[in-house]
């Protein structure tokens, strides 16, 4: 479930960077407190309705942190889940759950609001020939978690950034001085350096269509917040010639309308940006 784009090295340097940002010079009330070879046993409670999302990095974040940690998994990464259940426990040296327990909730929370949200977009156009994608509306540096949530929630994943798919959108346009320049310069630049990237272009109403349509060349088309009735005949004036987008202002409440004009995508920001947290706690076991 968890993307290709996502490397074990990507993950182990996250942990790195987080448990340094979280631990400092050391976790002083768990040093103070708790006995250096004392170990307990944690369940992860789940304190909301959604979907779960994260529970593979909360296992390498507990094993990063202690190679002897077990965790016994209940509720594996896309399921549903209800208030009260438990998602997992963990057995480990007890500063490690500690250390890791911050780390683990707050990315847990975050990576399973996108997937709660992510599985009602997916729900709501499941039975119409449309794929819903994310968008790069992300949080800097975390965009690989963000992007992992949204798999694990049913969407798929759109570009992972500037690098491995060209989106020539109103500003290159206009920079670029119309559809037909910045259209042909980017294959003339994928040419000299030996690139194969998918290229989309975004419209914003029908006469830039009409041009795009003379230029040809591109992978996908993107109708920028075009209106449910004008984007039913964008889509007949492309027939099938590119794959067709739509884009702006996509909610979970009008995603079905969109994708019912016959789009092959609908990208939606909201996925990531308006999703909310999830909420669970790590509670030890006493006794």
């Amino acid at each position: 479930m968890r993307p290709q784009q996502i490397s074990d090295t990507q993950i182990n340097e996250f942990i790195v960077a987080g448990l340094r940002e979280d631990i400092g010079t050391g976790d002083h009330t768990s040093l103070a407190t708790i006995p250096a070879d004392n170990r307990s046993r944690a369940v992860l409670k789940i304190k909301d309705y959604g979907v779960l999302a994260g529970v593979d990095l909360a296992e390498r974040i507990f094993r990063h942190l202690d190679p002897d940690a077990k965790l016994t998994i209940h509720k594996p990464d896309g399921s549903d889940v209800l208030f009260g259940e438990i998602g997992f426990e963990v057995e480990a040296n007890t500063r490690a759950l500690l250390q890791g327990e911050r780390l683990a909730l707050n990315t847990m929370q975050r990576m399973s609001g996108i997937a709660t949200l992510s599985s009602r977009f997916a729900f709501e156009v499941g039975d119409l020939p449309v794929t819903v994608l994310d968008t790069r509306k992300t949080t800097p540096l975390i965009r690989f978690l963000e992007k992992w949530a949204v798999k694990i929630g049913g969407c798929e994943n759109y570009r992972w950034g500037l690098y491995d798919w060209m989106m020539i959108k109103d500003n290159h346009v206009d920079a670029a001085g119309g559809i037909r320049n910045a259209v042909e310069r980017a294959h003339a630049y994928q040419k000299e350096k030996g690139l194969n990237l998918g290229i989309t272009v975004e419209v914003r109403n029908l006469v830039e269509l009409e041009e795009l349509m003379q230029v040809g060349g591109i992978t996908r088309v993107m109708f920028d917040n075009f209106e449910i009735p004008i984007l039913h005949e964008a889509v007949a004036i492309v027939n099938g010639r590119f794959e067709t987008e739509a884009s702006g202002g996509i909610t979970l409440f009008n995603v079905r309308k969109y994708a019912q004009t016959g789009v092959n995508y609908v990208s939606a920001g909201a996925l990531t940006h308006s999703a909310h947290p999830l909420d669970m706690s790590l509670k030890i076991v006493r006794g």
